[in-house]
């Protein structure tokens, strides 16, 4: 029969590994090291999670927890947090971020549970302002999703993102003129132009409300199946 092991168990199998007799490589490892790997890691579970192959996700967050895991001894390593301070951090932020299941407050609806939790979060940060809120968003994200993130916080700060004819309106403008920079040779003005278009293509997706991230996925989808589908005709 497989062994049955504990969370307990995979910690101390991390900590041997980590420890003089354990592995060279992963002795070897620093927060810094292991950003690749996370990043790597998250986006694996997420390609599980759409394929549905239940059995591939279960080793995906299985390899999400390892990074968890590694990163949390190294820290205890070095004196600045346990795996023990992770839980309970975050088992304190879920308790106060849903008091209407561990307290006194109420929500019927997905909605009304967001907006509690933006209110209960704005709370805990009420001295930061918008500056300090869109420099909080980790440039690490990929750029579609940071851009959507600084949008929305720029929103609820009080930035009116337009509607979709004047949206549409300036990015066609932007579009003349990265034709003009094209036709003029200015690389550094067409590299600019070209970034704030797709800035505005955000904003469009924001007024739109539609997802920009899965929206370019999808349409990426269609041209490799497109693409597949005609090297197979030709092939």
């Amino acid at each position: 029969m497989k062994k049955a092991y504990s969370f307990e168990d995979f910690m101390d199998i991390i900590r041997k590994l980590r420890s003089k007799d354990g592995c060279p490589w992963d002795r070897e490892q620093t927060h810094e090291s292991l950003k690749q790997c996370l990043i790597e890691e998250c986006y694996e579970a997420i390609e599980a999670i759409d394929n549905k192959d239940y059995k591939n996700l279960c080793e995906e967050l299985g390899d999400i927890l390892l990074q968890v895991a590694m990163h949390s001894v190294i820290a205890e390593e070095e004196g600045v947090f346990t795996v023990n301070d992770v839980i309970s951090d975050e088992s304190d932020k879920m308790i106060r971020r849903h008091p209407h299941v561990f307290g006194e407050g109420s929500a019927n609806t997905s909605e009304e549970v967001l907006k509690n939790w933006e209110n209960i979060k704005d709370k805990e940060k009420k001295d930061i302002n918008l500056k300090e809120e869109l420099l909080s968003i980790p440039r690490a994200f990929p750029a579609n999703i940071r851009a959507e993130k600084v949008l929305k916080k720029a929103v609820k700060h009080g930035l009116n993102p337009g509607n979709v004819s004047d949206i549409i309106d300036d990015i066609t403008s932007s579009l003349s003129e990265l034709k003009k920079d094209y036709e003029l040779g200015e690389k550094s003005r067409i590299f600019d132009e070209y970034g704030s278009v797709l800035l505005k293509m955000i904003k469009l997706s924001l007024v739109l409300q539609i997802n920009a991230e899965n929206s370019l996925t999808n349409a990426t989808n269609k041209f490799i199946n497109r693409h597949i589908d005609n090297v197979y005709l030709n092939g």
